[in-house]
């Protein structure tokens, strides 16, 4: 059998049932992945050296086909329902069998990585995959350990990504013949039946998100970064809303773009690397990110001139949801290791589909339980399988509810927990259209935005006077610096108000009957929604 790159570690391949294997590249670098990527035709280069891959008719992740084993470790632990889907000890068995079965006489790649900036709270993952630009993008998205520490690198978790092995939704107990399913008691995730990559990534976060909690530390899906004055501010958000570009700000430094936990100690990134949306990418708009996609960067789905290397961020030919994976230290001065004091600001972006909620507004404690526990934006089309052209609205818990497995109000108590133990500021920020819904309003320049979030984090819109909303209660502030006023005014930016106050009930009846579905936890704060 054919091995190549650094010393395989003193846990090796047959811990895991794998025997048989054509060949093992173990912990290689970017370069060489790059290099095994071109010479198995994965991928191809572009002109500023970034690794452009396909990923086939899966340009989105697959939320109907994730599965956590349930057994006796999770049967109290995990919040089960459309989300968190179960399937029993037996068939993951028989689809872990499977998957070793399809990797016998493969070249694999194994790459020993950690997640978690913060020693106390790593976790050690071991990433085997059939294809080395997947590797690479695992290699790049998580955090590389010191080569010495490679040689007795023992995996908690370990991920086997075989895209071309399929499941059998008659005999496997899962829904199609692709499968995203993870066992707790195993420590061990597959990934079956698909080639996007941001699969992988979602995986660990589902991990963390379990079993951090029990050691009192908050997992995020959140963007952070802190500026010169050593102040930390958190993004949430969903896909498309803006947490990677509001979070790459050239006068404050990255922590992470996607994924952190907030611990006793303060706020510590689970990756080391960026996943960057980047349809409509230009240079002028976020330098940082176009300067990061360069030698070592995955490229997902961005279409390419086969000619010349070119690449056309504005096409979505292939899918809306193009991707750039980059290892975080590609932007300049990012935080390094990923670890910072507590936040004083929590900023909650969504891309609101109906133009109705104001571009930016504070929130009470009272009021950022409810926004957090609603999760509202629009999901845009191609960050999952199944959406169509136009974005859809949608209420996700915690601003990440595909990836929590405990119920969301573990969750949003401990938001509420460190909001009120650290006084924390929050604010409520539309990236999404003004001036009428999707297809009438336009999107909201996100020189706009940035300027509207700079001065909130700076501080300079503490001391504005705000004005209640008449529907969703949140506080408007009446100026921004260097903003016309009547921006803010989401009302004033529709040319029919009745139209504006029709649609603004009807998000408002939407938030409601989302709302109900919460428990005690709810009947606490419901009175801080919308009327």
């Amino acid at each position: 059998m054919i091995q190549t790159g650094n010393r395989p570690s003193s846990y090796g391949l047959c811990e895991h049932g794998l025997r048989d294997w054509a060949g093992a590249h173990w912990n290689l670098s970017a370069a060489r992945l790059v290099e095994e990527a071109l010479r198995r035709n994965e991928g191809r280069l572009a002109h500023n050296g970034a690794l452009v891959v396909e990923t086939g008719k899966f340009t989105g992740r697959s939320p109907q086909d994730k599965f956590i084993v349930r057994d006796g470790l999770t049967e109290n632990t995990v919040h089960w329902g459309p989300v968190n889907q179960a399937i029993t000890a037996e068939n993951f068995e028989r689809l872990h069998a499977k998957a070793v079965e399809h990797l016998k006489g493969k070249e694999l790649f194994v790459e020993d990585l950690r997640a978690g900036a913060d020693p106390d709270y790593s976790l050690a993952v071991r990433v085997i995959t059939t294809l080395a630009w997947h590797n690479l993008f695992g290699r790049q998205l998580l955090i590389r350990p010191d080569p010495e520490s490679l040689d007795n690198h023992v995996p908690g978790f370990t991920i086997i990504f075989a895209p071309e092995c399929q499941a059998d939704p008659a005999t496997d107990g899962v829904n199609s013949t692709t499968v995203i399913a993870v066992s707790f008691t195993r420590k061990v995730v597959l990934i079956m039946g698909t080639f996007y990559a941001g699969e992988l990534k979602k995986s660990v976060f589902t991990i963390l998100n379990h079993l951090l909690p029990d050691r009192g530390v908050f997992p995020m899906h959140c963007s952070a970064n802190i500026g010169p004055a050593g102040d930390v501010a958190l993004f949430f958000g969903l896909s498309g809303t803006g947490k990677t570009t509001l979070s790459a700000d050239p006068v404050r430094r990255l922590i992470g773009d996607d994924e952190h936990g907030w611990s006793s100690a303060g706020v510590f990134n689970f990756e080391g690397g960026c996943y960057a949306k980047c349809i409509r990418l230009s240079r002028e708009n976020e330098p940082q990110i176009w300067n990061a996609i360069r030698f070592g960067s995955v490229l997902e789905n961005v279409v390419m001139d086969l000619a010349t290397g070119r690449l056309d961020f504005d096409s979505d030919k292939l899918t809306e949801n193009t991707r750039a994976a980059y290892p975080v230290d590609y932007i300049d001065d990012a935080v390094i290791p990923a670890i910072a004091g507590h936040p004083t600001n929590v900023v909650f972006l969504t891309a609101d589909a109906f133009g109705v909620l104001p571009p930016i507004s504070r929130l009470t404690p009272e009021m950022a339980m409810f926004h957090f526990l609603s999760g509202y934006t629009a999901k845009l089309a191609g960050t999952e399988r199944g959406l169509g052209v136009e974005p859809q609205p949608d209420f996700s818990a915690c601003f990440g509810a595909p990836f929590l497995p405990r119920h969301p109000e573990v969750y949003a108590r401990m938001l509420g927990d460190n909001m009120r133990r650290h006084q924390v500021s929050c604010w409520l920020v539309n990236t999404g259209w003004v001036g009428g819904a999707y297809g009438v309003g336009q999107r909201i320049k996100l020189s706009y935005t940035r300027a509207m979030v700079n001065a909130a984090i700076a501080g300079q819109l503490d001391s504005v006077p705000v004005t209640p909303h008449p529907v969703f209660q949140v506080l408007v502030p009446q100026s921004c610096p260097g903003l016309p006023d009547a921006i803010l005014d989401a009302a004033s930016q529709w040319q029919d108000p009745a139209a504006y106050d029709q649609a603004a009930a009807a998000l408002s009846r939407r938030f409601q009957e989302n709302f109900e579905k919460f428990g005690a936890l709810a009947s606490e704060i419901v009175g801080a929604g919308p009327r």
